[in-house]
């Protein structure tokens, strides 16, 4: 694990308008999702930097990292877990790391109005469209488009007969909100953390800002995350900014049978699989035992993958793929698993991931009325 620090600007802290906790305190966020919770690493990291920084120097009225520490436990961010013996981070930190990482991403998002998911389904209430269609029996009246409906008259009527015929009629396209039920697939295979590139860190972020604009935002919205490695497992929203990386291969059958089997189980009508990663397939559990190729691409894997992506799509249920590496022979698996599943892949840096799967999930739902 390594960092890139650049030199203190203590003319942008003090034009900031932030007090010292909120300086401290998002710096404090920032290294305990690195750490993976570890509130004791964060904090010496934390004094660290400011050693060597000069940080809490530039505050007024003497506030130090002691301070802070006390601040964050009279806030109740931070409390001492007794079966642990040391301090550990509480849910209101949880929630504070998932809004953090959910305005660092939008910040990356285009101008525009992200509304709600859209569905082809009329309905009174909703939002009006600029562009329109030529009415059917059961369109509701008050979405005539008079103007066009007008222009469409005038093309077969004199100056002194208008004859109004029922094809000439045009009505706004509508769209209608409706519920999704979403599988974020989070590799943490060794490959997220090796050649000094921390690509585990950007991937939790976007996990955890998901996870908020979900719940915050899309009600009646689900959300089930899935860690995986050498094995697949589920995991809670609020254990997302301590996930770690460990010495794993990457078992995306499992993964993708464990998504498939969750949604199975789900009463909306719209299902779909996010997978962030950036590892080929190299494992898969056969007969109860691990078969494994670290090499990855074995192709017995591969047709075993795409069989599962084929099993998605029969049961209607989209996968779309974030890859955060360059490499040509991974991004060849992803094109195969994308044509089978009729589905959808991007490959991003780890500074686009956040825009790319945010764009998707606000955009890809906005259907128009036919």
């Amino acid at each position: 694990m390594h960092f890139i620090y650049s030199e203190w600007n203590n003319r942008f802290h003090k034009n900031s308008g932030k007090s010292p906790f909120d300086t401290l305190f998002d710096l404090f966020q920032e290294l305990l999702t690195i750490s993976g919770g570890d509130v004791s690493q964060a904090l010496n990291w934390l004094n660290q930097i400011d050693k060597e920084y000069k940080i809490t120097d530039q505050f007024e009225n003497g506030y130090g990292l002691g301070d802070f520490i006390d601040e964050l436990k009279e806030r109740g961010f931070i409390r001492f877990d007794e079966e642990k013996s040391s301090m550990i981070p509480t849910s209101k930190t949880d929630r504070s790391i998932r809004q953090r990482a959910l305005d660092e991403i939008f910040t990356q998002l285009k101008k525009g109005t992200a509304g709600n998911h859209k569905t082809s389904h009329t309905g009174r209430g909703l939002e009006r469209q600029p562009e329109s269609r030529q009415w059917r029996p059961g369109d509701d009246i008050s979405q005539m488009d008079s103007t066009s409906t007008m222009m469409n008259m005038l093309k077969h009527s004199s100056i002194d007969h208008f004859d109004l015929r029922e094809d000439d009629l045009e009505v706004y396209h509508t769209d209608h909100y409706t519920s999704v039920s979403t599988v974020l697939l989070v590799d943490l295979s060794h490959s997220m953390i090796l050649y000094g590139e921390d690509r585990i860190t950007p991937a939790k972020k976007v996990a955890m800002a998901l996870s908020e604009l979900i719940m915050s935002n899309y009600a009646k919205d689900s959300l089930d995350i899935v860690a995986f490695g050498n094995e697949a497992w589920q995991i809670e929203v609020k254990d997302l900014p301590y996930l770690k990386v460990g010495p794993y291969h990457t078992n995306t059958l499992q993964a993708l049978q464990m998504a498939r089997h969750i949604l199975q189980r789900k009463k909306n009508a719209n299902k779909q699989i996010f997978m962030i990663t950036d590892g080929k397939p190299s494992c898969m559990i056969e007969n109860g035992r691990m078969y494994k190729n670290s090499f990855g691409l074995d192709r017995k894997i591969i047709n075993k993958v795409l069989d599962e992506a084929v099993a998605c799509r029969r049961e209607q249920i989209d996968i779309t793929t974030f890859m955060i590496a360059q490499d040509p022979y991974l991004q060849n698996f992803v094109q195969e698993l994308k044509e089978v599943n009729k589905g959808r892949a991007y490959y991003s840096s780890l500074n686009e991931l956040g825009g790319y799967i945010f764009e998707d999930y606000i955009r890809n739902r906005k259907k128009r009325v036919r």
